[in-house]
């Protein structure tokens, strides 16, 4: 499963002086009731009938389940929630018997009992049953346009129980017989090809009948039924379709391109073929998730697939790219072969958010992925630095716990774990090591265990003991490296917090591999042990201890050292290295081990270079020193005074837009636009409005990567009249990344009867409930919309909840870790203390410590901003324009 990419990237929009919100969340499970089922009952195979009623929002099912008894029994246990039982039968050695049924809701489990005892061996469970189509983007549920209803699924983790009676665990592999009864006129999609189409049985209905699956788990399992159209493609003999509702049929071919792509790459890349005959990739118009992994039918949200090429900025294009090959992975690593169990997700998610890069890459390297997992990474290092969060390893045991681990330390921490890993063995070597894994494993399920000891046994290097390590703690290694001499250089680690009131467990070390960069731009890794105090160092006019930013974990230098790599950042170190280097520098920062000088310093000596990615992770730190560090009107000012007159000379070289220019010189432009936009820069905002306007006359007049920079711009800055165009293209637009962009535009005007207007307009039902704690969760965001936007919430605050989806609930409670002082703390533990969201005490909990996080680093990092200020040449930090 992805996360929505488009909610991750624009829950705020590109902005230069405001933080966005963590792209994932820390989850830690409680202490709750566990709810497995027994081992002694295990299912081979499932034959489903379901009827679905598009206008009464119900549906029918039958069942069998043929299952195997490893001991005899009077009753069988599986998951069942929110369905109704007409009847159940039990057939074994000869004999059927009815059986009784009990529910037991909290654990999301029915009992059949029988009245004779069931031998060991074959049974057939025979099922009647009905259920609802829910409003939940969960199970089977109802998905709406406005020309008509779609039922569609949603099973991962444990949501397949409300579609079907079921063993829904990921360890209870079946294959399935799946047909669904439906309209004339509509279609239905499944996990594989349809077989067969046949009338009836009633009038108005025909039958759709699939090919059989092949073993998998329940959570893979997905029905789709609707007037789906599709765009066709096919590569290495497997049939590939996008599809969508008929009006975005337009919009499939991207993803064709790119699944035909990603196809061929991983049938190479694993030595193993994808598995099934045919691949769908599906936009629904409802859907929580970014996109699910279902076996040969992947769902998404209409974002994260369908878009225009021709007029889509190269960001939507590298995400929906990025999120296809995520999905794409999962096929084989996730659905072909499954963890055994929950609490090793990060198997399928950090696995798959490592791969998804690799395609991509190598379709589009003038993309430079590889410089934005490096970013990718040092967010994930400040998650993990955070005073709570957990190892990518827990417990899990009840939905609501397994839900928690979907987070960023299972998909983002996990992946660069991965990545350090194959960095340290060699691409080559991890690629056999997966293969290896994977061909031990097909069709079943597998540990974490059996994934690091093929990786050990391949590479004959210590990768069990690394990942034990990495897997099994929670937390950042900080290795601090003393004065390099002889060829040795002294080496100590200890958990790095950005809190620097919290003191480390000395005790606390890790295994860790150790990448020094050497002439030449190569690299010499050893490895660090907990008892290591030195490491042996290769030749190099230069000391820096993460080549290729690819370790997990931070570093921190002599004076001498860091002020030889501050001097040569731009001529002796690669992008990815300056962009791990930026980050360890902030990340020193926020622990009060730098000062904000320093890390201002830093910004100024990369202001000119060429990589997008490099000048973003830059201004991303830039942007958290103007929101939580300058707190007054004058400090804000000359911050943005600075900028302007250090950066705005950058863009202007930038020049205008050509068809000729690369796509980072593009991206660097539209980041630079926006940044100064965000700094008041007067030409820029004339610019911003001309920009747009020609924009929403003609979407093709403009370079989308400027056009969308424009319009953030604009907005921030909008009146009425803009506000209602872009309302009207929420509304109307049917390209999905047009349409969610205009929405997510309303939330950032700062005028306040708009900001009023579109906080009204978030819970006033015309915006789907998968956008609308988005809409809100921006507000809060905005500065100067912040109180406004929160007194909103808590004076309507039952309009507010009753927009939540299962999850969505928790975003919105993230988002108040924007606030920055004790009254706001204490007013947001206050009122959630009283107005629960399901499932989000742990982020509440994470708000509030990034909100005394930002209390620490103002009170700690705001006098050095104003010395450092003060030292700066009076005209950089009072003049207006450029």
């Amino acid at each position: 499963m992805r996360f929505d990419p488009t909610f991750l990237r624009r829950i705020a929009p590109v902005s230069l002086f405001f933080c966005t919100l963590t792209a994932f969340t820390i989850a830690l499970p409680g202490p709750l009731e566990a709810q497995r089922l027994p081992a002694t009952v295990r299912p081979q195979h499932y034959t489903l009938a379901l009827t679905p009623d598009l206008k009464t929002a119900t549906f029918t099912g039958s069942e069998t389940i043929d299952v195997i008894l490893a001991e005899p029994a009077s009753s069988i246990t599986l998951n069942a929630h929110d369905l109704a039982f007409k009847s159940v039968k039990i057939a074994s050695a000869g004999r059927e018997q009815n059986a009784t049924v009990s529910l037991d809701k909290e654990k999301e489990q029915a009992t059949f009992t029988v009245p004779n005892q069931l031998p060991a061996g074959r049974a057939t469970l025979t099922i009647q049953y009905s259920g609802i189509l829910n409003g939940e983007l969960r199970g089977f549920y109802l998905s709406k346009t406005a020309r008509r209803n779609y039922a569609v699924t949603q099973f991962e983790s444990t949501d397949a129980r409300r579609a079907f009676p079921s063993f829904d665990e990921p360890a209870f592999k079946a294959t399935f017989d799946i047909s669904l009864i439906v309209d004339q006129g509509d279609t239905g999609i499944s996990n594989g090809p349809i077989i067969s189409d046949t009338p009836g049985p009633a009038a108005g209905k025909h039958t759709l009948k699939f090919l059989t699956t092949p073993k998998m788990s329940t959570y893979l399992v997905a029905f789709l039924v609707g007037d789906f159209q599709c765009s066709s493609g096919e590569q290495d003999g497997v049939a590939i379709r996008t599809c969508s509702t008929p009006d975005k049929v337009a919009l499939t071919t991207y993803g064709v391109d790119v699944a035909k792509y990603v196809l061929h790459y991983y049938n190479t890349y694993f030595g193993i073929p994808y598995p099934l005959k045919k691949l769908d990739l599906i936009a629904l118009p409802d859907f929580e998730a970014g996109a699910m992994e279902n076996f040969g039918a992947i769902t998404y949200r209409e974002t994260a697939l369908l878009i225009n090429p021709k007029t889509a900025s190269i960001n939507a294009k590298t995400e929906v790219a990025l999120v296809i090959a995520h999905e794409m992975a999962h096929q084989w690593f996730g659905d072909l072969v499954t963890m055994q169990w929950w609490d090793n997700i990060w198997l399928n998610e950090g696995f798959a958010t490592w791969m998804e890069n690799k395609p991509v890459e190598a379709m589009h390297p003038e993309w430079n992925v590889d410089q934005a997992v490096v970013s990718g990474m040092d967010g994930t290092l400040n998650l993990d630095a955070q005073p709570t969060t957990r190892a990518i390893r827990a417990r899990a045991d009840t939905p609501a716990e397994i839900e928690q681990m979907f987070d960023g330390i299972s998909y983002g921490k996990a992946s660069d774990v991965l990545l350090s890993v194959e960095n340290y063995v060699g691409p080559e070597t991890f690629r056999q090591g997966v293969h290896n894994y994977l061909s031990a494993h097909l069709y079943s399920n597998a540990t974490a265990e059996d994934f690091w000891n093929a990786q050990t046994t391949t590479s004959h290097k210590p990768v069990d003991k690394i990942m034990e390590s990495l897997i099994a703690q929670a937390g950042v290694p900080l290795l601090t490296f003393g004065q390099p001499e002889n060829g040795k250089v002294s080496v100590s680690q200890k958990r790095f917090y950005l809190t620097p009131s919290i003191q480390p467990d000395a005790a606390q070390k890790w295994t860790l591999p150790v990448c020094f960069k050497t002439n030449g731009d190569q690299q010499d890794c050893q490895l660090l042990a907990p008892g290591t105090t030195s490491l042996t160092i290769p030749p190099s006019a230069l000391f820096f201890a993460n080549a290729g930013g690819k370790g997990y974990y931070r570093t921190a230098y002599t004076p001498g050292d860091y002020a030889a790599l501050a001097t040569h950042v731009e001529t002796s170190l690669s992008p990815t290295e300056r962009i791990s280097l930026i980050g360890d520098v902030w990340a020193q920062v926020r622990a009060n081990k730098a000062s904000v000088g320093d890390y201002l310093n830093l910004v100024t000596a990369v202001k000119s270079d060429p990589n997008f990615n490099v000048v973003s992770s830059a201004l991303d730190g830039l942007g958290a020193v103007n929101a939580r560090i300058a707190s007054t009107p004058e400090e804000k000012d000359a911050l943005d005074a600075w900028f302007r007159q250090t950066f705005a000379p950058e863009f202007e070289k930038l020049g205008p837009p050509s068809d000729s220019d690369s796509p980072d010189k593009k991206q660097l432009r539209a980041l630079l636009f926006a940044a100064l936009g965000e700094a008041k820069d007067p030409q820029i905002l004339t610019q911003a409005r001309e920009i747009s306007a020609k924009y929403l006359a003609d979407a093709n007049a403009v370079d989308p990567n400027l056009a969308e920079t424009a319009l953030q711009i604009s907005a921030r800055n909008g009146d009425a009249a803009l506000f209602d165009k872009l309302q009207k293209i929420a509304e109307t637009s049917t390209n999905p990344e047009i349409q969610i962009g205009a929405l997510r535009l309303l939330a950032t005007f700062e005028n306040p009867q708009l900001a009023q207007r579109a906080l009204e307009y978030a819970v006033s039902g015309k915006v789907r409930n998968q956008d609308a704690a988005i809409q809100l969760a921006i507000s809060l965001e905005i500065e100067k919309n912040r109180d406004l936007a929160w007194m909103f919430i808590q004076t309507h605050w039952n309009d507010v909840k009753k927009e939540f989806t299962p999850e969505m609930g928790t975003v919105l409670v993230g988002a108040t870790a924007a606030f920055c002082s004790e009254s706001a703390r204490d007013d947001v533990s206050q009122f959630f203390s009283t107005h629960k969201v399901p499932d989000a005490d742990q982020e509440l909990k994470h708000a509030i410590e990034r909100i005394n996080g930002c209390i620490e680093l103002r009170n700690l990092q705001e006098p050095q901003l104003k010395s450092w200020l003060a030292s700066q040449p009076k005209s950089a930090t009072s003049e207006t324009a450029h």
